[in-house]
């Protein structure tokens, strides 16, 4: 039996390090190529130069893309955070007859196809007469960046103790002072972790925005039409690798502050103004 234990996990480590390497070593590939000197992708390299990142960065196509994708992803989380949050709140806090259909209702743009969501979209904007514009794409990227934010916060909201709440109110806090002592840091570093994630969502999608950027070109249209010319492959990779570093930061930040308790402040730090129900509500979150 201790025979067969351990050889089953070898056979999981053997498989687990297959997975990784499947899913990265193209990845790694890709990385390679950003600093291949010559404009032809062959193996093994001629060498290691950096020659392609400067002419990238004076592609003016390309940093009007990334403009673009910049606005639309700050826009579209910042749209998420407010909507989604609130969302959160009301499914945490109230019970009304259709509840779980609204919480289905808001998990399912992200659970359909991107392309079912696109066309939908494109109906829709073509239906009542709206240009495409950078509205158009932030309308698109907000419905599935959403889930991300709505997720996260009522995630913890539900880890929340609700006695904190009571507490603050039953001590004298008002509805302002018991959000902004006692349950705004409790759910700071999710909404943050949320905001983050549904950044790098946007900032990466394609699908979606194809039907709703009309003649636009966000980074990842610009990556898929000169993949399919194949002119400008050195930049492509050059691009790439930028995608890929941006889109590794917010998830990596993500990651780590969701594993915190989501506690920014403590009593101590909550003011002399502070009511002593939020203070006592805080500390006690705190402790917690």
């Amino acid at each position: 039996m201790i025979g067969q234990g351990r050889a089953t996990r070898i056979l999981l480590a053997v498989w687990a390090v297959l997975i990784m390497l499947f899913l990265f070593v193209p990845i790694a590939i890709i990385i390679l190529y950003a600093f291949n000197p010559s404009n032809v992708q062959s193996w093994p390299l001629e060498g290691l130069s950096t020659k392609w990142f400067s002419i990238t960065w004076h592609n003016a196509e390309m940093r009007q893309a990334l403009w673009l994708s910049v606005r639309a992803g700050v826009f579209a989380t910042a749209i998420a955070m407010a909507l989604g949050t609130m969302a959160a709140f009301a499914v945490h806090r109230f019970r009304f007859f259709g509840r779980e259909a609204v919480s289905f209702l808001l998990v399912l743009p992200i659970a359909l196809p991107g392309i079912i969501t696109g066309m939908a979209l494109n109906s829709f904007i073509s239906f009542n007469g709206v240009n495409f514009s950078l509205l158009t794409i932030v309308i698109g990227h907000a419905t599935f960046c959403i889930v991300t934010i709505y997720n996260n916060v009522l995630a913890r909201l539900r880890r929340t103790q609700g006695s904190l709440v009571e507490a603050s109110m039953d001590l004298g806090a008002d509805g302002w002072q018991t959000f902004r002592f006692v349950t705004w840091p409790m759910i700071a570093t999710a909404l943050v972790a949320g905001g983050l994630l549904a950044f790098a969502l946007s900032f990466d999608e394609i699908v979606v925005t194809t039907f709703t950027a009309g003649t636009q070109s966000t980074l990842p249209i610009w990556i898929f039409g000169n993949i399919r010319l194949g002119q400008q492959l050195p930049q492509v990779n050059v691009v790439a690798l930028f995608v890929i570093v941006l889109s590794v930061i917010p998830v990596t930040l993500a990651q780590r502050l969701t594993r915190d308790t989501g506690v920014l402040r403590t009593g101590k730090a909550v003011g002399p103004d502070a009511p002593a129900g939020a203070v006592a509500a805080s500390e006690a979150g705190a402790a917690a």
